[in-house]
């Protein structure tokens, strides 16, 4: 690749990036995913009062949980993105749905970050979610720090947790600190990548610097029985398990791991610090025609979301775009490389968990909101002009396929428009049958359609059911052998759909109809992925 020239643009990218910590956070229902993302936007500033799901007299409804769906069932199902600065970086924090069943809205969102907190619950350990969107991030090769959480209540024992990470993730451990206790008897945590005590009862981010585990000031500090137990465990740990490298660590096979207590507020300024030192800035990131860097002075940037009525009262439609390279500028005309056409940023938008601010720029790491009227979609790439392609940002084969049941045929119209919408955000997919008639729609998980149900009466006013199809599988079709595709076409036409794209969707009745059509016609390929602009080589 031909060196970049270090223009003034660049350069001030290269310094703003390096500020920006863009990250998610991982984990099964209940691990306490929303509590902690609400703290850490109380350390960051971005809202001044944490609350919890399903607070007493629901005084305050979890912030980063803005749909009806999500307050109701105190669950999150669409990401939200909230922005803070603290000691001189700026986070972007990416929260993602803990439900299994979306777990395609978290595939996307993982596109979009540099790095991920891995949250674990000290009586549960890794749990089936856990695993997946694990295995999500291995795929990606993105850092992940893991949080055991509720330390503060009774628990594994934190040397047989460390194991279970390291045998069902294949991962290397390397702990950044050590409990004083556990459960009722839970103390603070010793900080062993920086020594010092952090203190349960004392103002959390407070920490008392010591020389090391032999320092006489613990003696003052924590009971004689207690220090022997802390420093007989944390000589086993540091023994038994590698020091921290930033080099495994930034490949993604080794994680540090901290300890606190998201409800109690407990180790989670321990663990923004650990971001602030640990996690990557952006790095540059490979597209259809060449490796993009941060530093560079041209914008480039991805959408990995589209999300419609976050503001109910002005229908309002935003793409969020992570960005890349260069800067963006209020009022910038970018290039919309799938259309060719120019799309003007007027009022980019930052997010503080429920408020938002137009930002005047943008750089590398940050994610913006753009007022979209229909023209942007999930995968879009934005450019300055430069017609490439930032690829990695999927669509999985539906595991449930409904036809929609209205019963106003007066909604109609109505009805389609919506689920227009819906399917450019990906809550939902849709198919239209080659033969005309009614269209099918998909999704990964079972409570989607909950979701879809809700938002359809909610938000467009269209109360809808939905009945089973007789197919059970769907995959993408793609050949360079259009004489074989046409033949299939013809052959095969009420079995036989388009996707939102336009793009050749095949739908069987059985995997064993699957498996025959792939035997029949060896010229096709038959695919359960699908990126925005391509087929995924995934086949199965």
């Amino acid at each position: 690749m031909d060196t970049l020239p270090n223009t003034p643009v660049a350069s001030q990218a290269a310094t703003e990036a390096a500020r920006r910590r863009s990250f998610a956070i991982i984990a099964h229902p209940d691990a306490g995913k929303t509590t902690l993302t609400e703290k850490l936007l109380l350390k960051g500033g971005a809202i001044q009062l944490a609350g919890q799901v399903r607070a007493k007299g629901n005084r305050r409804a979890t912030r980063s949980d803005w749909m009806s769906i999500e307050q109701d069932r105190g669950i999150s199902v669409a990401t939200s993105v909230m922005t803070f600065e603290r000691d001189g970086l700026i986070f972007n924090l990416l929260d993602t749905p803990g439900h299994e069943d979306f777990s395609e809205d978290t595939y996307r969102t993982l596109t979009a970050v540099d790095a991920a907190v891995m949250v674990l619950d000290a009586a549960k350990g890794i749990e089936a979610q856990t695993l997946k969107l694990f295995e999500v991030c291995r795929l990606r090769d993105i850092p992940i720090i893991t949080f055991i959480n509720k330390m503060d209540r009774e628990g594994r024992d934190p040397l047989d947790l460390l194991d279970e990470i390291e045998k069902t993730l294949a991962l290397d451990v390397s702990p950044a600190a050590w409990p004083i206790g556990q459960g009722r008897d839970l103390l603070g945590v010793y900080d062993l990548l920086n020594p010092a005590v952090r203190m349960l009862d004392t103002e959390e981010g407070s920490h008392i610097p010591v020389t090391g585990l032999e320092d006489p000031a613990l003696d003052k500090m924590i009971p004689a029985g207690r220090l022997a137990e802390l420093r007989e465990q944390a000589d086993l740990v540091q023994g038994g398990y590698p020091a921290f490298d930033e080099e495994a660590f930034l490949q993604g096979t080794m994680t540090p791991v901290f300890f606190g207590s998201a409800l109690r507020d407990f180790g989670v300024g321990h663990l923004l610090d650990g971001l602030g030192r640990l996690a990557p800035p952006p790095r540059a990131r490979q597209s259809d025609a060449r490796m993009v860097v941060p530093g560079e002075g041209k914008l480039t940037g991805f959408v990995f979301k589209v999300q419609a009525n976050m503001d109910p009262q002005h229908r309002d439609r935003v793409a969020f775009l992570r960005i890349c390279s260069g800067r963006l500028e209020k009022g910038a005309r970018l290039l919309q490389v799938r259309t060719g056409k120019q799309v003007p940023v007027n009022a980019p938008l930052f997010f503080f968990a429920k408020d938002r601010q137009v930002a005047e720029e943008a750089w590398p790491g940050d994610v913006v909101g753009i007022a979209n009227h229909g023209i942007l979609r999930i995968g879009d790439t934005l450019t300055e002009g430069e017609p490439i392609n930032f690829r990695g940002v999927p669509s999985f084969a539906p595991e449930h396929l409904r036809r929609v049941r209205l019963d106003d045929p007066m909604l109609a119209k109505k009805l389609n428009k919506a689920l227009e919408q819906l399917a450019d955000e990906g809550v939902v997919q849709i198919f239209k049958p080659l033969d005309g008639s009614p269209p099918v729609i998909g999704v990964v998980g079972l409570l989607q359609v909950d979701v879809l149900q809700s938002r359809l009466k909610v938000e467009y006013g269209v109360p809808a059911g939905f009945e089973q199809t007789q197919w059970e599988y769907l995959r993408w079709v793609s050949t360079t052998d259009q004489a074989s595709l046409e033949k299939f076409r013809q052959f095969n036409r009420h079995e036989l759909a388009e996707d939102h794209d336009g793009e050749l969707v095949a739908l069987f009745t059985s995997d064993w109809r699957r498996k025959r059509a792939e035997d029949e016609w060896k010229t096709l390929s038959f695919h359960a992925l699908r990126e925005q602009h391509g087929l995924g080589a995934a086949k199965a």
